[in-house]
């Protein structure tokens, strides 16, 4: 999701040893609940062989919008578990955040590890393929705002590379010990400017790149199978896109699908102004480092059905046009976080609890 802009909600909080031990109790609770799961006999193992084309929804508020008992209801205005809803959609994969000491906040907060290993566990057992983000900070990580964890900010250099190692193989690992082996895992989000901030600017490149690959090193330590993906914002500005991976590239940097993010609507300019460039981008980024490409994030005004449904129409034929096989599939920024819970405009559910016509591009 794009900008400090995109996000008037997103605030810093701190923790109290309370709000500490709280969590600490929550994380064990989940985990027991995601043990359990299995024990019942929960088929939650990746599938594997040919994957058909992702069409996927990031739902990482979907869990505070239940607790705090937000009502889904299907096209026909029956109550249906979000995660259905999706699915007779078309949506066949989820995207979910992982924050590493987060507050209670509703929205800007949760996405803890173990919080996101229970959703990980659900939504396998549903059939859904996973990907995973880490943002490798307490809460919103952004092209605006990359700040690292409370429990980090006065470690060396050599210590930000142990918590990137660190945090990512012990998150992992304890979502495949819950039988969940993702299928792609994001080592940081939309990551332009760098991440960890100040260390891991694109200033320090030599920095950035050690954190990436390091982070990239834990996802492989803990399954090789798994896909790290790369993760930039405007998906439509070929530019950056090459500036960034050659610098990368130059220094030993591993990686295996790009993905972006695309927003029209935050560069206040229609879908039919930039399709164009966001399909020679993706073209270009999987010829230039044979690579696999991926949309990670996209979105659109959700007063406008029709209009993002015909982009999401258009994105998913940008994508699948990547020569080779090479573009993988798309992903909706929060399909289900309506406004009226989430204050978010680029949802595609409406006030009704329904989802609108615009989901129904993934069909």
């Amino acid at each position: 999701m794009v900008g400090a802009a995109a996000r008037p909600f997103a605030r810093e909080q701190g923790h109290t040893s309370v709000q500490i031990r709280t969590d600490m109790r929550r994380t064990a609770s989940m985990l027991a609940s995601a043990a359990i799961l299995l024990a019942l006999g929960a088929c939650t193992s990746q599938p594997r062989g040919p994957a058909p084309f992702a069409k996927g929804a990031d739902v990482g508020w979907l869990q505070q919008m239940e607790a705090t008992g937000y009502r889904f209801y299907n096209a026909r205005g029956e109550p249906q578990d979000c995660l259905r809803t999706l699915r007779d959609n078309g949506i066949n994969s989820v995207r979910l955040r992982v924050f590493v000491n987060p507050s209670a906040d509703r929205l800007s907060g949760h996405c803890s590890p173990a919080e996101v290993t229970a959703m990980a566990v659900r939504a396998r057992r549903m059939g859904f393929r996973v990907m995973i983000d880490f943002h490798y900070s307490d809460t919103w990580a952004d092209p605006h705002v990359q700040r690292k964890p409370a429990a980090w900010a006065s470690h060396s250099f050599d210590q930000l590379l142990a918590d990137v190692y660190g945090h990512t193989f012990s998150v992992l690992s304890a979502m495949k010990s819950s039988g969940v082996v993702p299928e792609w895992v994001q080592v940081g989000n939309e990551i332009a400017p760098g991440m960890l901030w100040p260390d891991g600017r694109t200033e320090h490149w030599d920095q950035l790149a050690a954190l990436l690959n390091r982070g990239y090193d834990a996802v492989k330590a803990v399954d090789g199978s798994i896909k790290v993906v790369i993760h930039l914002d405007r998906g439509n500005h070929g530019a950056m896109y090459r500036a960034f991976f050659d610098n990368y590239l130059r220094r030993g940097g591993r990686w295996d699908v790009i993905g972006m993010s695309y927003y029209p609507w935050w560069e206040r300019k229609e879908y039919t102004e930039t399709i164009g460039d966001l399909r020679d981008n993706l073209a270009d980024m999987a010829s230039r480092y044979g690579k696999e490409v991926l949309v990670c994030e996209v979105g659109g005004d959700f007063k406008k059905p029709q209009d993002t449904y015909d982009m999401l129409v258009a994105v998913q034929r940008a994508v699948r046009a990547v020569p080779n096989g090479k573009g993988l599939g798309v992903f909706y920024w929060e399909p289900e976080g309506a406004m009226t819970w989430s204050h978010y405009r680029l949802s595609c559910w409406g006030p009704d609890g329904r989802p609108t016509l615009a989901l129904s591009a993934f069909r």
